[in-house]
Formats: C-alpha cells, structure tokens, sequence
C-alpha cells in the first residue's frame, strides 16, 4: 500500500532529510585513503546521533552497522570492518538511513578515495546524472516505469547498466514503504505518481554487465564480472507544483539543477 504524507507529515520528513544531507557533506569530506570502512562508520554513527537522529541501517534485519560501506564491484549493503582498508584507486559508496521524530531519509553517494581512474570517474559522474535524470521524470502524474525508463536510458547510452535485481522504494515512517523504484522500466507503466509520496530514487550503476551476486556474509552484492559499480540516492517528495522536491538535498533549486 502506497503511503500518501501531509504537509506536517512531510515537514519531518524534510527535517530528517536535512540532517542526513549535512551528516553525509561530512562524511564524504572525511573520506580519504589509509581509513577503514569501520572508521567511516563510526563518525557517521556519532554525527547522526549528535543531530539527534537514530541511525536505522543498524539492526535492520540483523544489519549490524550504521553504514553501508561498498567498495568497488561491491553495488550496496557493504559491512563497515576494521580489517577492510581504503586504498588509493577506489570507490566507496555510502549508504545511510536515519530517523528523527520518528520520520525516515535516505540517501548514497560514491566517492573517489584519492585519485581514481578515468573510467571510474565516468561512472560516479553518469550514476549521479542517472538520480537526476530519474527525478526529472518523477512529475505527478507519471508513472514509476517513467522514473526507470530515465534511468536506464541515460546509463545506457553512456555505456553503463543499471543493476536490476535492486531497487529504490518507498519511504516514510518505516525505511522500507511501497512502491518499489526500478532503475529500468518502460515508460507509463507502473504506480502513478501523486502528490504526498515519498520514494527514493538510487540508481546503482556498473561499468560492466548489470548481473549481481550476494556474499556469504549474506548482505554484500557484487557484480558478477566484478566490474565497479556506483551508487546515488535521494529521498524525494512528489509534488503538485512540479518537480519533485529533493528532501535530502536542502536548497535545492530546479533551474540550476544538473544533467
């Protein structure tokens, strides 16, 4: 069932949102090689919980970190160690969901450690022009198919696929709330959009085949030819005014937005 928020409903949410974009400036600013995946953990853990949030990844159907950590050709639900140790050359995508007052966002980001390659640099850079390219078709009135539909054009005709055996989602009081959001899909086909819903868009994008796999820790999802793969989310809010707005991304204005 589809969720519709009030505009009181979507005032907490855009308040946790805020607080998840200035937790994850920070988190990508602290970003740098020699730290451990555990190390990017616990300062996301600690500044979520100093701006008053809870961070709900952990302990999540067992999760047992406060980020997801993924490195490489790992797509999502990395697990933070101490043993696992950014090098210069990679990429690591930061997952995060916090509450506050009870109220859910959500948001990624994939990061160079250091200087990466070109190729690498491509990927972050179209994965995030996916997200904005998703969110472009994410109008009243349109359908889920139309956000996926954007999605994979714009990986596709880059040379990257999106990854399909994961989605976006819903979002609100609970991490997790219907529809689910496919980083493919055919135009018009799907839920219609409406005003009051909450989902959130997260392209996840390989250089190689779109094909995963998951580890024996029963979380990581890797790609099968273990080509890198790139992760960008936000939590938006379906409006009647037009696009939607980006409740994890505060300031944010349409005429200047990217892709």
């Amino acid at each position: 069932m589809i969720i519709l928020k009030n505009p009181d409903q979507l005032a907490k949410m855009r308040s946790a949102g805020h607080l998840l974009h200035d937790v994850l400036a920070q988190v990508r600013a602290f970003i740098r090689p020699g730290m451990t995946t555990m190390d990017v953990n616990a300062y996301t853990d600690e500044l979520i919980r100093k701006g008053g949030g809870i961070p709900t990844e952990l302990g999540y159907e067992g999760y047992p970190a406060s980020v997801c950590a993924s490195i490489d050709d790992e797509v999502v639900h990395g697990i933070p160690s101490p043993e696992v140790r950014l090098e210069e050359g990679m990429i690591l995508s930061v997952d995060v969901t916090l509450a506050l007052d009870g109220w859910q966002a959500d948001s990624a980001f994939t990061a160079p450690v250091g200087k990466v390659s070109e190729q690498k640099e491509k990927l972050i850079r179209v994965t995030e022009e996916c997200f904005w390219q998703g969110a472009r078709a994410a109008l009243s009135g349109n359908r889920i198919g139309d956000i996926g539909f954007a999605v994979q054009r714009h990986a596709e005709s880059n040379g990257c696929n999106s990854v399909r055996a994961l989605t976006g989602h819903g979002i609100g009081r609970h991490m997790h709330e219907d529809p689910a959001v496919p980083n493919y899909g055919e135009p018009g086909h799907g839920p219609r959009l409406r005003p009051g819903m909450t989902i959130c868009i997260e392209p996840m994008i390989t250089l190689g085949k779109w094909p995963v796999h998951q580890l024996a820790d029963g979380w990581t999802i890797v790609t099968n030819d273990h080509q890198p793969s790139a992760h960008y989310e936000h939590t938006v809010a379906i409006t009647p005014q037009g696009y939607p707005e980006i409740l994890t991304l505060p300031g944010h204005d349409w005429k200047g937005a990217q892709a």
